[in-house]
């Protein structure tokens, strides 16, 4: 059997295929990612490093021809599509430069003894990926996970399965799988299997948790946002401040994790705000075919996904929600939603208090920032944050109070990352860290040897019951 994916502009156009894994294929499959793990662990940290930097070069040659397959697959505007996957590649090579400082082991030798800290991979890491962003995402999983000495068994979105499938052939030790929930399932209760990485929704996120706690198995869990984007009664944006801030929310169709999803504005300066967000939605949002080089916008992934945002926005109308249309889509055969900003609702909407995960951001006003403050804390997720001010030191006293893994400053969502911040969430939006050292050291568990100074050759020796205080620690 295979999997099919389709195109989501033009739904009757088939982008591709993949062969489903049969779940009870797992075991085979494991088993010979263990054994090359026996191998690959042992090999030089260089030796290791030297792939990822080829791959790096391999992504960035083809850029082009995997930009238009990635487009085609997720519905993602072309030039999106290769700035990520040239994201990767930059990525791939900071990993290759930080690795040897990460990775090296650290020894201590003084008065109190001598004291040895050596990293070790878990072994085979499952990872399983989603489709908004399946490049990167994949990358941030593969790259540290592989540099440590692991073997990795990845699991692509059946919807994204072609390109991440092009990529990680790439890469070595790493074996693609393909299928749904039976398949993730096995790879977590497979024995060789140390370590699962997830990024992906609260329903897959829970099930996958469950079954990793039954097996004791660590876990780093990257699930979704519902991020507040507060704007400080000193907030002063330039036409390209706003027009960053649409596509902060609108980019990938408002399916990203950290979109900026929950916009609050004081109530004094709505109306100017609106103006302005308004003029540049007009200016920024072309609507259309992914391919087009001049769309900014393309469909939302699937049937199920247009159908779940168009009952929110229907939902916020019913409420009496004031739906302002942000740019029309020309293109009605694919799954295409018209961007839209909401007005005038209450916090308890569906809009304002579930992530919506596609083209619709609430507009919601405020009186002052005690207020502001609770409103935007109050969701069970906490992936990221937003505050914008003119004054940079009262935006970040603000961001302090804020319940979120990521807090930007004057701008949001991927205009705000860089490889060097820790990236993961609070709450219900998971735990682990991807980017940064800390994402590097996600793939990695630290052994110790310890020889104490009383016990070395030489040394005055204890009682044996003394307490470990008398050896100086």
């Amino acid at each position: 059997m295979r999997v099919h994916r389709e195109n989501p502009a033009r739904p009757r156009e088939l982008v591709g295929s993949v062969p489903i894994t049969p779940p009870e294929a797992v075991e085979v499959i494991a088993r010979e990612a263990d054994r090359r793990f026996r191998e690959w662990s042992r090999a030089p940290l260089s030796a290791r490093l030297e792939p990822l930097r080829a791959a790096a070069d391999r992504m960035d040659a083809d850029v082009g021809e995997l930009g238009e397959l990635l487009a085609r697959e997720t519905g993602k505007p072309v030039v999106d599509c290769r700035g990520e996957i040239s994201f990767a590649a930059v990525y791939l090579r900071w990993l290759c430069d930080r690795a040897e400082t990460v990775f090296a082991p650290t020894e201590i030798d003084d008065r109190l003894g001598r004291l040895t800290v050596t990293p070790r991979p878990y072994g085979v890491v499952a990872a399983i990926t989603p489709w908004n962003a399946p490049i990167i995402l994949s990358i941030l999983k593969l790259g540290p996970a592989l540099a440590a000495g692991n073997t990795v068994l990845l699991k692509p979105s059946p919807l994204a399965p072609l390109t991440v499938t092009r990529v990680a052939q790439l890469l070595p030790e790493s074996t693609v799988v393909h299928g749904g929930p039976e398949l993730v399932q096995a790879l977590i209760a497979d024995p060789r299997v140390g370590k699962i990485a997830f990024t992906g929704g609260d329903a897959a996120g829970r099930a996958i948790a469950a079954a990793a706690g039954q097996a004791l198995k660590p876990l780093v869990l990257e699930l979704g946002g519902n991020d507040p984007a507060v704007f400080l009664d000193d907030f002063a944006l330039t036409p390209d401040d706003y027009e960053r801030l649409v596509l902060a929310s609108f980019a990938t169709s408002g399916q990203v994790c950290m979109a900026a999803k929950r916009l609050y504005v004081p109530r004094r300066r709505g109306e100017e705000f609106l103006d302005a967000y308004l003029a540049a939605a007009q200016r920024i949002l072309r609507v259309g075919d992914p391919l087009d080089e001049a769309v900014t916008m393309g469909p939302v992934v699937s049937r199920a996904a247009a159908d779940r945002v168009t009952a929110l926005i229907s939902d916020a109308a019913a409420r009496g929600g004031r739906i302002i249309t942000l740019a029309d889509s020309p293109e009605r055969e694919g799954y295409f939603v018209d961007p839209i900003l909401a007005c005038g609702l209450a916090d308890d909407a569906p809009l304002v208090s579930t992530e919506q995960f596609g083209p619709a951001v609430p507009l919601l006003t405020y009186c002052d920032e005690a207020e502001v403050l609770s409103r935007a804390n109050d969701s069970d997720l906490g992936l990221g944050a937003s505050v914008w001010s003119a004054d940079e030191d009262r935006a970040f006293a603000f961001a302090a109070q804020l319940e979120a893994g990521f807090t930007f400053i004057n701008t949001h969502n991927r205009t705000g990352m860089s490889l060097h911040a820790p990236f993961g969430g609070m709450k219900r939006s998971g735990y682990g860290r991807e980017y940064a050292e800390d994402g590097l050291r996600e793939y990695i568990q630290t052994t110790v040897t310890h020889s104490p100074a009383a016990f070395r050759p030489g040394g005055p020796g204890l009682p044996a019951r003394a307490y470990p205080a008398a050896t100086g620690i």
